[in-house]
C-alpha cells in the first residue's frame, strides 16, 4: 500500500478550491478528503484559513455564505492532521504572514508545501522542502486524477 503524501497547504491553494470545482486544487481537496493525501496545518494557519475565507470579497468570489465556509471548515478539522510549532526560525521570508506556512511544512516534516507563490517560498529548500503548487503535486507524487475536478 502506497503511504500518502504529507502536505501542507497555503492558504491561497485553499481559496482557489473554495472558488470553483474546476482545476488541481479542488481536486487535491478531494484527495484529502478521501485520505490519498495527508494534510497537515497549524492552529494559526487554521485561523488564517478561516479569516481569508471569510473575507466579504472571498464569500462574493465564491457564492458562499460564513455558514458555508464553517461547514468546510468543520470538516477540513477533522481530516487534517494537527502540528505543533516547536521551532521557529522567523525571519526566513519576505512576507511575514507567511512564515507561518513554512513552520507548519517544516514542524510537520511536510513533503511539500503546496502554494502558488512558489518563489515566496524558495528558502524552504534548506529545510529540503518541496515547494509546488496544485498540478506539480500530482506529478511529482504521481496522484490520480478525477477528470471532472481538473481541466
Amino acid at each position: 500500500m502506497k503511504i500518502p503524501p504529507r502536505l501542507v497547504l497555503d492558504t491561497n491553494v485553499l481559496v482557489a478550491a473554495v472558488r470553483s470545482r474546476l482545476g488541481p486544487s479542488f481536486a487535491l481537496m478531494q484527495l484529502v478528503r478521501s485520505a490519498r493525501v495527508n494534510m497537515y496545518c497549524s492552529p494559526a494557519l487554521f485561523l488564517e484559513y478561516e479569516a481569508v475565507l471569510k473575507r466579504p470579497a472571498q464569500l462574493q468570489a465564491s457564492g458562499l455564505h460564513a455558514r458555508d465556509v464553517d461547514a468546510i471548515l468543520n470538516e477540513l478539522a477533522g481530516l487534517i492532521a494537527p502540528v505543533s510549532t516547536h521551532y521557529q526560525w522567523r525571519p526566513q521570508l519576505k512576507d511575514p504572514a507567511d512564515e507561518m506556512v513554512l513552520e507548519a511544512a517544516v514542524n510537520a516534516r511536510a513533503q511539500a508545501l503546496v502554494t502558488f507563490n512558489a518563489r515566496d517560498f524558495s528558502p524552504a529548500a534548506r529545510f529540503g522542502l518541496l515547494v509546488r503548487n496544485p498540478a506539480q503535486v500530482f506529478v511529482q507524487f504521481h496522484l490520480p486524477r478525477n477528470k471532472e475536478s481538473t481541466p
